[in-house]
């Protein structure tokens, strides 16, 4: 077996040539769900940016308060929305977080635990479903339920109990969808799409994957899942852990060339942001920098993708109350915001509702509810009282992180008549074809 690249192999410091477009303007600080809950100019982006000079300059050590401030960013890209300078502070948070994870020690135990997780875990679908299976078997043996009353004992630490409280129920889900298989269209064929499984998506949400390939066969497409494909690699580009992130998507890379499809359909916003930035992430390969970016060219969101043909298959009457929540990785960085409701709308019956701040993050960002948890549970309270404000009957959006932090929001509220789907979810529904995951949420 390889060994994986170690998590601080090479990189690239923040480019110097970037930073300067931050003209310190101040646009970004109401945008930012960490500023609005700490109120700190650090905590900023813009104040972000003086940190990321400061350190360029050598006048800031990585250790500190850089990395404390660069690692408490959710890297939403809200505020790449609100520049009027054009700042790519999504890239430059990637490689000050490059930086931190080259320089600064960590305890051995928690260095050994990333090092499997990122190098070994996740760009391996065979280990990560084995380690599912364990998940499973022990909620399946009542081992969760009782860690949960250890918990509320208090015999277990907070943090570790916190982040046990996020672990959805994983028993009565989809089965996943096996890499390699193809799904034939319902009718006369349109198009040969591609679609990516993903890695938790396709452990915990193979329901909407289900859905997403029954609304495609709908619609006239044959949806290849390649079996050699991985995690798109956007939480170790999100850590920082740069190398690995390149290696797994020239793997990506090759497993959807093989496949000769003419589009590459992601149902998962946080994906689908990454895969479309793998030109700038092999930038620098000279053998996959052009290859690179004609992928990412080739990669559509599901809403994106149904919204641009020439003629939907038209939905069943569907009597439903929908607030659509923007996920941060499809509004801010594909910027992709009408296509998601523009299919919504398009289901008779259908009443969708408007958030008062549906573009706000809800604090999931990844893994920030387990490495930032207090201050993601802060931020996701002011989700959770803006839906119930709003009174959907359901809370749709596109992400993973988002349906699992949604839910465990409006559970801890005692909000359990509302629902939270993805889009395919409701589209399969209105089809006339619910999946095993429709009408339940998903934690």
């Amino acid at each position: 077996m390889e060994t994986p690249p170690h998590p601080h192999q090479a990189g690239s410091a923040v480019p110097a040539d970037l930073t300067p477009q931050c003209v310190h303007c101040g646009l970004c600080l109401q945008a930012c769900p960490t500023y609005i809950e700490l109120g700190k100019e650090a905590d900023s982006p813009r104040g972000r940016i003086y940190l990321m000079q400061a350190q360029q300059r050598g006048r800031l050590p990585v250790a500190g308060s850089f990395a404390q401030h660069i690692s408490a960013c959710l890297d939403c890209r809200a505020c790449e929305s609100a520049c009027p300078s054009g700042v790519p502070y999504g890239e430059l948070v990637e490689q000050a977080r490059e930086i931190v994870e080259q320089q600064l020690e960590r305890p051995l135990l928690v260095e050994a635990l990333r090092r499997y997780v990122f190098g070994w875990v996740f760009p391996s679908p065979r280990l990560l479903r084995f380690h599912f299976h364990l998940l499973r078997l022990y909620q399946r043996l009542g081992l969760q339920a009782l860690v949960r009353r250890l918990a509320s004992l208090k015999l277990i630490p907070s943090r570790l109990a916190g982040m046990e409280r996020l672990l959805p129920d994983l028993g009565g889900r989809a089965a996943p969808i096996e890499l390699g298989a193809v799904f034939r269209s319902a009718g006369p064929t349109r198009r040969r799409v591609g679609l990516v499984t993903g890695c938790v998506m396709n452990e915990i949400f193979a329901g909407i994957h289900r859905a997403t390939i029954r609304v495609l066969q709908r619609n006239g497409c044959e949806i290849v899942v390649p079996s050699s494909q991985v995690c798109c690699a956007a939480l170790h580009a999100h850590a920082g852990i740069t190398a690995t992130a390149q290696e797994m998507a020239k793997r990506n890379i090759q497993a959807f060339e093989q496949a000769g499809v003419s589009a590459v359909i992601v149902n998962a916003a946080g994906c689908g942001a990454k895969l479309k930035e793998y030109g700038a992430l092999l930038a620098r390969d000279p053998e996959y920098s052009s290859r690179a970016r004609s992928f990412s060219q080739g990669v559509v969101d599901i809403s994106e993708f149904l919204d641009g043909l020439p003629a939907l298959s038209p939905p069943d009457r569907l009597e439903l109350k929908i607030a659509y929540d923007d996920p941060c990785h499809l509004l801010h960085a594909q910027r992709i915001a009408q296509a998601p409701r523009r299919l919504l709308q398009q289901i008779p019956g259908l009443k969708l509702l408007e958030l008062q701040n549906p573009d706000q993050c809800c604090g999931s960002a990844g893994i920030y509810n387990i490495t930032h948890p207090e201050l993601s549970m802060r931020i996701l309270e002011r989700k959770i009282e803006d839906i119930e404000q709003c009174g959907p009957e359901v809370v749709a959006t596109g992400n993973p992180g988002c349906l699992l932090q949604i839910a465990h929001g409006l559970r801890m509220a005692h909000l359990h008549h509302i629902q939270v789907m993805h889009p395919m979810e409701i589209l399969d529904r209105a089809y006339g074809s619910a999946s095993s995951e429709n009408g339940r949420n998903p934690g």
